[in-house]
């Protein structure tokens, strides 16, 4: 079965970076669309950046734009989030998510906190 695992999370202050981790199996992960979304309290879950199968850069946020670096390694079926001058605006829960076989598939999620 498909499985999401987040992992990278946790407390930076602000203008610090982070890197997030989403390990994949159950699919054809190589030929996978992988997306990275967050959700703030009390805001709607957003779409923050999206990476092709071959490495093809699908999409960024306005709000990360020119911040924020996705990549994927295929030999290990891992893709990335790398955040750079985070501040608390960033802060979320960070999800792993994939489109596949008509349905949608999330991650348990990683909790980014940027605070002093």
């Amino acid at each position: 079965q498909v499985q999401l695992v987040e992992s990278g999370g946790g407390l930076v202050q602000p203008g610090e970076s982070l890197r997030l981790s989403c390990l994949a199996s159950g699919f054809p992960f190589s030929r996978q669309t992988m997306n990275w979304y967050r959700q703030a309290p009390g805001k709607p879950r957003e779409r923050v950046a999206g990476i092709g199968g071959v490495g093809t850069i699908l999409y960024y946020a306005d709000s990360v734009k020119g911040r924020a670096t996705i990549s994927r390694d295929n030999g290990k079926n891992t893709v990335y989030l790398q955040m750079n001058t985070v501040n608390s605006e960033d802060t979320a829960t960070y999800y792993c998510n994939i489109h596949y076989s008509n349905a949608d598939y999330w991650g348990q999620g990683t909790q980014v906190t940027v605070s002093s």
